[in-house]
């Protein structure tokens, strides 16, 4: 085939692939706040049928609105306050311990040394403990202290950036999220209008369907956190296991994971009651834990889950691996209610479309 203009056929061509890859490198350069427009249209969805289960018992939309970020404050209050000290009283604990150490040693009181050989003698009597400490020795004088020095302040720096990143990210996912569920209704009719009037119909129905369904998924995931996060309290607390606040509140976030975020959590605080508490608890935690994911899996989350549009197992489990995958931890969180929104237009356009060919 001949082209008749040659010049402007590549030259067409050319920008196309030029606007093409200015898309592409635009998108790249904007993923950070793409991924926080989506996480908090995300949460706002989640968020919006609290809002409309309030306004169904009488309150105004500003009032609903209001009340629910009031609790969500309250909640988060909570949690910080009921962590933190914790977690302070333990990094004291530490620090005491370890300046108890170093003026132990500066007073010749202990010496590391002889308690390292002592207790590798009494713990593995066949081992060569003078060999094994000579080995220690060589590898701690060939060690370039300059470049360790540097390289643990540069992962300090990086550390320290990270969270003043996650900080500043959580802070504009907080802000866009109130904005996005404050302006939720506004917000979808300005969508709507960009669809003709023939369509528009029917696209709002499946719209409503879709954010419904992804803001029950939201509520169901973060119930059967709380479900789990307050049971987690009141058992590690009976049976007296180490820290059972912060336990708990560990099992309450890994709940909200689909899929594997129950299993790590209820993994996680059997092995803090291993090595913290005795055997015996651990033992005690993980039959409980073992019964409550079963519990959890046949009778709790279907109920919580009903409203949601189910998804077949083999597509959750290739949904959250694929979301993974692209935006980690929050690609997993998000992957199912998109595999719900996709099915739900698989079967009420493209079936019955082909059904009428």
């Amino acid at each position: 085939m001949k082209i008749q203009h040659p010049f402007r056929t590549a030259l067409v061509a050319t920008l196309g692939v030029g606007v093409g890859i200015l898309l592409i490198t635009g998108v790249q350069n904007l993923s950070t706040v793409l991924l926080y427009i989506g996480t908090a249209l995300f949460l706002a969805l989640g968020l919006d049928p609290v809002v409309t289960w309030f306004e169904r018992r009488g309150l105004p939309r500003w009032s609903a609105l209001l009340v629910t970020f009031a609790a969500l404050l309250a909640v988060g209050t909570g949690l910080v306050l009921m962590v933190i000290p914790i977690l302070t009283g333990q990094i004291a604990s530490l620090i005491t311990r370890v300046q108890e150490m170093v003026q132990s040693a500066i007073d010749g009181e202990w010496n590391p040394v002889n308690a390292a050989r002592d207790w590798l003698g009494d713990t593995f009597p066949l081992l060569q403990v003078d060999v094994v400490l000579d080995y220690v020795n060589d590898w701690w004088t060939s060690l370039n202290f300059a470049e360790i020095g540097a390289g643990i302040g540069t992962g300090l720096f990086s550390v320290g950036a990270g969270i003043v990143a996650f900080v500043t990210g959580a802070i504009i996912v907080t802000i866009l999220t109130i904005y996005f569920t404050a302006s939720m209704r506004s917000l979808k009719r300005s969508v709507y209008q960009l669809v003709p009037a023939s369509k528009r119909e029917r696209f709002i129905d499946l719209s409503d369907q879709i954010t419904a369904s992804v803001g029950y998924y939201v509520m169901g995931q973060v119930t059967l956190g709380v479900i789990n996060g307050i049971l987690s309290a009141i058992f590690l607390s009976i049976v007296g296991a180490p820290f059972p606040a912060v336990l708990a509140v560990i099992a309450f976030f890994f709940s909200l994971i689909p899929l594997v975020g129950t299993l790590t959590g209820s993994a996680i605080i059997v092995l803090a009651c291993l090595g913290l508490a005795s055997p015996l608890t651990a033992l005690v935690a993980l039959i409980w834990y073992l019964i409550y994911m079963q519990v959890e899996a046949y009778f709790i989350s279907p109920r919580i889950m009903s409203r949601a549009v189910s998804v077949p197992g083999a597509v959750v489990v290739i949904a959250a691996l694929a979301g993974g995958s692209l935006l980690g931890l929050l690609g997993a969180l998000i992957a199912i209610p998109v595999a719900a929104s996709v099915l739900i237009i698989y079967r009420q356009v493209v079936i019955p479309r082909q059904n009428e060919l």
